[in-house]
């Protein structure tokens, strides 16, 4: 063909979509090639969840067949490839990807192998060269790590690998009873799931971590306490207080008062001073005395109140989101800790109780939060507040100083030190009301049991609350306290011995001995603080000292090599170990360096140490 003739022929006329046709195509071919590919080379792509899988996740449904242990055609594998004890289990190829050439390099050849599980089971893995790669998936929940992929800035990925998932806390400066106590700062006790609410009665949290009925456990009541103190003390802002109403003034244009209700100031004796008296119906048919506050940044409400015989205070909330909604809060004359039906929720403040003047500190946040969760139960989301609107006040009462803030640490901390007076019995222990099950039930402390680490919780929080107001009520309760240690466990106190030898106090008082480390290490720093306070107790400076003498002698019997037991069940119960859980494992580490920092012995810092590493994989040499 000339070339005139082929100009002639590429100038013909083609219809419109012709020129589309030769992409088009081209792409096509693109797809089948790439799924061809897809198919061949990537038999399983290595996944990264975050959370484990149960210990069947690569289990097969079928036992392994014979030719799947060894085929004649398939490549041998040295044990030098898959491991040491895995070269005599041969897998059958599955699908291979041949070398290419691209651009004149090499591409990396992959193989689809079986890789055989302690002669158990098998999980599908890759092969390139001599390397052989497992599953993330399967690694991270065989060997209880853990680790997700991460986007970067770049664009890339990477494989964030934690063989501990708990972070360790490190002191900010050497432990004193003035001070932070431990990490605590960190802790947010009231928003914990086992956490039922804050009582509207006492201000401190209702407990469900043993026991679905809710009730006081008094570690969990002083580590709220210890929290806030803790957060105190670290807030480098000082909260914003913005006061509402103080002195009974009644400013007319922020009330609302229904027909037949009445609202007005008078002296109050009990007060020595001028409190707003309010008048309404009980009734939830009828209107309440409206107050405005329209909040919409600091969410901790505080309020004097008292009524004369029942009555209600309710807190008008609408929530953030497409869907806002109107809550409403409402703080009654009731024995029972929350309930909620509708848009309501409902705190009980004491039937009896609210005859008398006290002061509410409630963080709206978390009224709500408890009481969203027995609202839409399985369907529950977390409520974020746009605004507090106003309280509705029903029945005849009075009420004075209401103001919002956007912290009220302190008067939480005290919370929880008032209602450690209140709860302390003859025997100066904290009974813990509900029954504890140990060891898959195979002991039980019925109702009424001490532990040494609410013993020592409550010091902690008692000397602290002491220092703090110089009132002497807290520091005699703190050493009342101290009695239930030199009472054995089957006596109902808090003391073991351990090989008849050494004197360790118990978090659980069990027979026979748990011998707890994390719980024992708590109760010695409560003994500290109040041995700090109270210099002059010989009680306490014997009971802190016999206490570290124990635990230097028996730490290393918690060292397992690649991390710490929780106790000692497998000394004294002839059960398995219980190894502590990475939070426990750091949690021990934590108290070890706050020991460290007032101790001179060398033990705690170098055990604390080791046990670090092993937070980053490393074990302690073998024979």
């Amino acid at each position: 063909m000339s070339d005139a003739m082929r100009l002639s022929s590429l100038n013909r006329f083609r219809h419109p979509a012709i020129r589309f046709a030769l992409p088009v195509l081209s792409i096509v071919a693109l797809l089948v090639s790439f799924h061809m590919c897809w198919n061949k080379c990537s038999d399983r792509a290595v996944h990264s969840p975050t959370g484990h899988q149960d210990d069947n996740f690569y289990r097969e449904d079928r036992p392994i067949g014979q030719d799947e242990i060894y085929d004649e055609n398939s490549e041998h594998l040295n044990s030098n490839d898959l491991g040491k004890g895995q070269g005599q289990h041969k897998s059958k190829p599955v699908d291979e990807v041949e070398e290419e050439e691209d651009g004149g390099r090499s591409q990396k050849t992959y193989k689809a192998i079986q890789c055989h599980i302690n002669e158990d089971y098998n999980i599908p893995c890759r092969k390139e060269d001599k390397e052989v790669y497992v599953p993330f998936s399967f690694v991270q929940n065989y060997f209880e790590i853990t680790g997700s992929v991460q986007q970067q800035e770049d664009g890339g990925e990477v494989l964030n690998w934690l063989h501990s998932y708990s972070e360790i806390k490190q002191l900010r400066e050497k432990y004193s009873t003035k001070g932070v106590f431990m990490h605590f700062d960190h802790y947010n006790v009231e928003v914990r799931d086992r956490v039922k609410c804050v009582s509207g009665m006492d201000g401190v949290p209702v407990s469900t971590q043993w026991g679905p009925q809710g009730y006081y456990y008094p570690i969990q009541i002083a580590q709220f306490g210890l929290s806030h103190y803790s957060k105190f003390l670290i807030d480098t802002e000082k909260a914003s207080v913005t006061q509402r109403l103080k002195d009974g003034q009644v400013n007319r244009e922020l009330w609302e008062v229904p027909g037949g209700a009445t609202v007005h100031s008078v002296e109050d004796d009990d007060r020595g001073g001028q409190v707003v008296e309010f008048k309404n119906t009980e009734s939830f048919s009828k209107p309440g005395i409206f107050f405005s506050l329209d909040e919409t940044a600091d969410f901790v409400l505080t309020f004097d109140l008292k009524f004369e015989h029942n009555g209600s205070l309710t807190v008008e909330v609408m929530t953030k989101g497409r869907s806002k909604q109107k809550l409403f809060l409402t703080y009654t004359c009731s024995n029972v800790f929350i309930a909620a039906s509708g848009n309501n929720i409902y705190h009980g403040i004491g039937a009896d109780k609210c005859r008398t003047w006290r002061t509410f500190t409630r963080d709206i946040v978390t009224d709500v939060q408890k009481g969203a969760k027995i609202l839409w139960k399985k369907k529950y989301t977390k409520k974020h507040i746009s605004n507090i609107v106003g309280l509705y006040l029903r029945g005849h009462g009075w009420i004075d100083n209401i103001s919002t803030s956007s912290s009220a640490h302190m008067a939480q901390f005290f919370a929880a030190a008032d209602w450690m007076l209140k709860a302390q019995d003859e025997e100066g222990g904290w009974p813990i009301m509900v029954t504890r099950r140990i060891a898959d039930g195979t002991v039980e402390l019925p109702p009424g049991w001490y532990s040494a680490m609410a013993q020592g919780h409550a010091m902690s929080t008692l000397t602290r609350a002491f220092l703090r107001s110089k009132d002497q009520k807290y520091l005699d309760a703190a050493i009342r306290g101290l009695k239930p240690f030199d009472v054995k466990s089957k006596d109902h106190g808090v003391l073991a011995i351990f090989m008849d030898k050494y004197a360790w106090y118990e978090e659980y008082p069990t027979t026979p001995s748990l011998f707890v480390l994390n719980g024992f290490i708590y109760s010695l720093l409560g003994l500290y603080d109040l041995k700090s306070v109270a210099p002059d107790n010989s009680d306490v400076q014997r009971l802190y000292s016999q206490g570290l003498t124990s635990l230097k002698a028996m730490l290393p019997l918690y060292d397992t090599g690649s991390g710490t037991t929780y106790d000692l069940r497998h000394v004294t119960m002839s059960r398995p170990p219980n190894r502590a859980r990475w939070d426990y494992h750091t949690t021990h580490i934590t108290q070890l360096l706050v020991l460290a920092s007032i101790e001179d012995d060398p033990i705690f810092a170098t055990m604390a140490k080791r046990w670090t590493e092993y937070t980053k994989g490393k074990r302690s040499p073998h024979n």
